[in-house]
């Protein structure tokens, strides 16, 4: 069972992004003491695109510190890299990799429950970000996508807290795995897999409807 420790709490507010006409809400804030997770969210965090970002499956976000290494190599002028953050998560801590993490699996932090709901899909937004025109590419290419939880039990959460799993009923499913079946284009040859995906109440409701429509091709 994995346990770990919350280092950095982020939360943030829709900000003008690519233009005046353009909002979001990737840039985010490390914050002190407690703050309420609730079903939606953290309190205090928004949203600028409703309809791709926030509802109950994606109520947090959380993004690996080890990967923060690659990336720094990769491109080590960018001083965003140095400060929690950088890919707009709400929750920084070490050890919940797409590797180590599977889908379904629950969570206590602080006074609250979360299960892992789906890995994040990259978007434009992070190149437009990093001012680098591959960084979503990379995502795609090394699954380090980071990922999302719902909210099962509503609690107050703060930094310092420990992160401690508590189930894990898909063992065969590392996000990893569903990211690249997703997202990553190995659905070739895995309509039994992505079947399993399309019925599975832990997947959020946007990815089982992508496993339905990749399986007629697969």
């Amino acid at each position: 069972m994995i346990e770990t420790t919350l280092q950095t709490l982020l939360i943030g507010t829709p900000q003008p992004f690519r233009g005046d006409d353009e909002k979001s809400a990737i840039v985010k804030r490390p914050v002190e003491g407690q703050v309420y997770l609730n079903y939606e969210g953290l309190e205090g965090n928004e949203v600028a695109d409703k309809i791709h970002h926030g509802g109950r499956d994606k109520a947090v976000h959380l993004y690996p510190i080890e990967h923060y290494a690659f990336w720094r190599e990769k491109y080590p002028h960018l001083n965003l890299l140095n400060h929690k953050g950088a890919f707009g998560e709400n929750l920084s801590c070490v050890g919940l990799t797409e590797e180590n993490l599977c889908l379904g699996d629950v969570f206590s932090i602080g006074e609250a429950l979360i299960e892992c709901s789906h890995a994040r899909q990259p978007c434009w937004k992070l190149n437009h970000r990093f001012g680098e025109p591959d960084v979503l590419k990379t995502v795609v290419k090394t699954t380090k996508s980071g990922s999302y939880f719902r909210v099962l039990k509503p609690g107050m959460v703060q930094a310092g807290d420990t992160i401690k799993q508590l189930e894990r009923p898909l063992a065969n499913w590392p996000l990893s795995r569903v990211f690249r079946l997703i997202i990553g284009g190995e659905h070739k040859g895995q309509g039994r897999a992505l079947q399993a995906l399309a019925a599975s109440s832990a997947l959020a409701e946007t990815w089982r409807e992508r496993a339905a429509q990749l399986m007629e091709i697969a």
